[in-house]
């Protein structure tokens, strides 16, 4: 899986419902990437001066959360569109595995597309 070095560190459930995910994929003729997992404070900090992030509080500091990039022609792309198939396949994996997902693109402000990360009421 490209950026399968990018999952060290995130918690085992998760990574779990990312190697589904790609393998329900694959099968559809899809891909993607994993971009990021878990972070450091530096780079968190980063994000959140930069305005790509709106907290200093993410799931991605605890392994907890993962960006995913769809790779549509061989290439990453952060068009919207290419997003629902891949949360529909992450949430389908995370279903069928019986690990509850959130994912960013639901979120009602500051949607986040490549955002997928386990579900706070039960991995706090």
């Amino acid at each position: 899986m490209k950026g399968q070095d990018k999952l060290e560190g995130v918690h085992p459930d998760l990574v779990k419902v990312i190697a589904r995910a790609r393998e329900m994929a694959l099968e559809a003729g899809d891909d993607f990437m994993v971009v990021e997992g878990l972070r450091t404070i530096k780079r968190q900090r980063q994000l959140f001066v930069s305005g790509a992030s709106r907290t200093m509080r993410s799931r991605h500091l605890t392994g907890h959360a993962v960006d995913l990039a769809p790779i549509v022609d061989g290439e990453v792309t952060w068009k919207w569109p290419a997003f629902y198939p891949l949360a529909s396949q992450v949430k389908a994996a995370a279903k069928e595995l019986g690990v509850p997902v959130i994912w960013g693109g639901d979120w009602k402000t500051f949607k986040d597309g490549p955002h997928f990360e386990l579900d706070r009421r039960q991995y706090p």
